[in-house]
């Protein structure tokens, strides 16, 4: 019964459109019920397509959030690759050639370096500093003839991604100096 009323809206609504001596559309006075009801139909239609189009762009956005957590790290871990090739030239170098494999871990070294700028990664270098809780660990305390709370030695380099703190400097902190 339904549908009969829903297509007898239809007609009624397409017999609300007539056309003038010029050829152009006007809409002529017709039953208040039916002209809501096929603006209700309409309205329905358009509430549906607009639940389907926000369903796909939920499904679309967790595919594209759990692709950014699986690949994030892509460029990184292709600036490792220099890094791994440059260790297996050093490893490649022949027995008794100290010289040629210091200077392949030194280059490796270089790599590492130029790719951890790249990225933001900044080591924290602590001796000479002043002891900072939120960028050092101090492993122990010991007498020293620089001022107390002074980093006199670091285990240990820490580093930061982007200023935010990744692995704090394991370092030794001077008690002062021996009474």
């Amino acid at each position: 019964m339904t549908e009969k009323k829903s297509k007898e809206a239809e007609i009624v609504a397409d017999e609300a459109i007539e056309l003038d001596e010029n050829g152009d559309e006007v809409t002529v006075e017709t039953d208040p019920l039916a002209a809501a009801q096929a603006e209700i139909a309409e309205l329905k239609d358009k509430l549906l397509r607009t639940f389907a189009e926000m369903e796909n762009m939920r499904r679309r956005t967790q595919r594209e959030v759990a692709d950014a957590h699986k690949y994030g790290i892509e460029k990184f871990a292709t600036s490792l690759l220099d890094v791994v090739d440059n260790l297996e030239r050093a490893l490649d170098t022949e027995q008794g050639n100290e010289a040629g494999i210091r200077e392949g871990v030194q280059l490796t070294l270089n790599s590492w370096h130029d790719m951890m700028k790249r990225f933001e990664v900044k080591r924290i270098d602590a001796v000479g500093e002043i002891f900072d809780p939120h960028l050092h660990e101090a492993l122990t305390q010991m007498p020293n003839e620089a001022p107390e709370g002074t980093v006199i030695a670091q285990h240990v380099a820490g580093y930061t991604l982007h200023g935010r703190l990744i692995r704090p400097a394991r370092v030794l902190v001077s008690s002062g100096p021996a009474a």
